[in-house]
């Protein structure tokens, strides 16, 4: 996430979701709710999940919504809103699923199954400006409605009843038990949306409805702080333990290390210094991610890094195991392919994806400095080369920044590196309109799976800001998607992996570890190698 929005989600480990401490776990003479409090690293924008694909957006709706199957403590999906998990018919491109009776949004509607069919469908409306279509894919007619040749009615899911959905395949999807559990696939109450307005769901709590184990209150729109509270209409209220979960945005890793020593922190994600100066203390978990931080590379027409050369040169003079070792000091580790470690295992090979298809990130400024030389001469350009690099403004956003920028400026002749670090709308702005030559971003997997990570680098994605663009690349992860084998879906998925280091279409970076100080009376947090922290089965003591 994704996220994604010019995302998306610190170390990159800033940008995920963190706990507070509950005013009750530390101060039983505040209150005597069973209370948590949650971090994110940007303010909250929005809750609707037809147009955006933020990072605290999708921790929000982890916490607050349901789809048809949800992710449980071992990263596998289970029903929540359908009753059971349903094998598909029709050789793999059929499913039909029943929605629970007793399921109820907040303010007590019933949810049907005309409440996936209006999202999901809303979700790939063009008047909606929606930008996670991709994930789409696979489903009947949803290429054909992305390219504009199809009507988003006409996509492949229908409410056949009041509680009873059917979805449509274009080919088997071995991956679609865990698509369907991401918040892009969450269901809305199609009376409470028309109700408040579709351009004004989800922009503040009152506008805001949900399906899962808490509601938002407190939420304006713009404020920095909001609170989740136990929803009494959820269908499975017998197992949330937790009265509250409190929001709040904190930007700064020694912030939230300083809160979590006075005892005012169950749960904070450190990075940077902080993490390195801690990796011995006992309260550290570190949490495993299917996360890639990299840099996306302005590949327009005109733009010097639509020169293969020059893109390669830039990866050849950065040293990602510095970068990852001395300036990050996280546990974070050195990138050499697209596809984190540990995101899943090639059936065919029994090998981690990740690992089989890797390159080395060594360093190889000879190589690097005569490629410069042979790129600029192929793209005309003599002199000074600027270089500009965009990205959010959290502190190790701008250390990741000058790290690159000094490798740059020392190693290539004639590049001069300037850094923009911009508040999230700014620098969204700055990616969709391409004023950039590199962009700091990551990509934090939605689901486990490689085409996850290598579906959104296909020309013309929204997820794409880059315009990285190579038809070979496009071919080989169609091939993969509508693969009716499993040979055939991992052969073309290695292919593809392989295709974009070959092009040097984005410059991985690192792979983040996520560096926890857990409070040891905070459990049963699921930590999702892939997706987002689900705190809704957490408790404390």
């Amino acid at each position: 996430m994704k996220k994604k929005n010019g995302l998306l989600l610190g170390t990159v480990t800033l940008l995920a979701a963190v706990v507070l401490a509950g005013c009750s776990s530390n101060n039983a003479n505040q209150s005597s709710k069973k209370s948590i409090a949650l971090m994110q690293t940007s303010d909250l924008t929005s809750l609707d999940n037809t147009n955006q694909a933020t990072m605290p957006e999708f921790n929000t709706l982890t916490n607050i919504s349901e789809g048809l199957y949800r992710l449980n403590d071992k990263d596998q999906p289970v029903a929540a809103m359908a009753t059971q998990i349903e094998k598909p018919t029709d050789n793999g491109k059929k499913y039909v699923f029943h929605i629970r009776k007793n399921a109820k949004w907040s303010n007590g509607d019933p949810v049907t199954a005309a409440d996936f069919e209006y999202s999901w469908k809303r979700s790939l409306n063009p008047k909606n400006n929606p930008v996670y279509t991709y994930v789409f894919s696979g489903i009947k007619n949803a290429d054909a409605i992305i390219a504009g040749k199809k009507s988003y009615k006409t996509l492949g899911i229908k409410a056949t009843s009041k509680r009873t959905l059917t979805i449509t395949l274009d080919h088997p999807m071995a991956y679609f038990n865990k698509l369907v559990a991401m918040p892009v696939f969450m269901p809305q109450d199609k009376p409470f949306v028309e109700k408040v307005g579709t351009k004004a769901y989800g922009t503040t709590a009152k506008n805001t409805v949900s399906n899962g184990a808490f509601k938002i209150t407190g939420w304006t729109g713009t404020n920095d702080s909001y609170t989740l509270e136990k929803n009494s209409h959820y269908w499975d209220k017998k197992a949330i333990k937790l009265d509250e979960i409190k929001y709040q945005t904190v930007k700064d890793a020694n912030t939230a290390h300083n809160l979590f020593t006075k005892g005012e922190l169950d749960d904070a994600t450190i990075s940077g210094v902080t993490a390195k100066n801690l990796q011995g203390n006992k309260n550290l978990k570190r949490v495993p991610k299917a996360w890639t931080y990299y840099l996306q590379l302005n590949q327009r027409n005109g733009q010097p890094l639509a020169n293969k050369k020059l893109r390669q040169a830039l990866s050849l003079v950065i040293d990602k195991q510095q970068l990852a070792s001395k300036v990050l000091a996280d546990g974070s580790t050195a990138a050499s392919s697209f596809v984190s470690p540990g995101t899943s295992t090639d059936p065919t090979t029994g090998k981690d994806f990740s690992k089989e298809t890797s390159t080395t990130y060594k360093p190889n400024v000879k190589k690097a400095k005569q490629l410069w030389a042979e790129g600029l001469k192929e793209a005309g350009i003599s002199g000074k080369v600027n270089i500009s690099i965009i990205g959010d403004d959290q502190d190790v956003t701008k250390n990741v920044a000058q790290f690159v920028q000094s490798q740059v400026e020392e190693n290539l002749s004639g590049a001069k590196v300037e850094i923009s670090n911009l508040p999230d709308k700014g620098f969204a702005d700055r990616k969709t309109s391409g004023k950039f030559t590199m962009s700091q971003w990551y990509w934090l997997a939605d689901f486990a799976d490689p085409i996850n990570y290598l579906g959104i680098l296909t020309s013309g994605n929204a997820m794409n800001p880059g315009h990285y663009s190579d038809k070979t690349y496009d071919t080989l992860v169609e091939k993969a998607k509508s693969a009716s084998t499993q040979t055939a879906y991992w052969r073309n998925l290695r292919a593809a992996e392989n295709r974009l280091q070959d092009q040097t279409g984005i410059i991985p970076l690192y792979y983040v570890k996520e560096s926890h100080l857990v409070n040891s009376k905070l459990t049963g947090v699921a930590y999702h190698v892939a997706g987002f922290a689900d705190y809704t089965r957490a408790s404390i003591k």
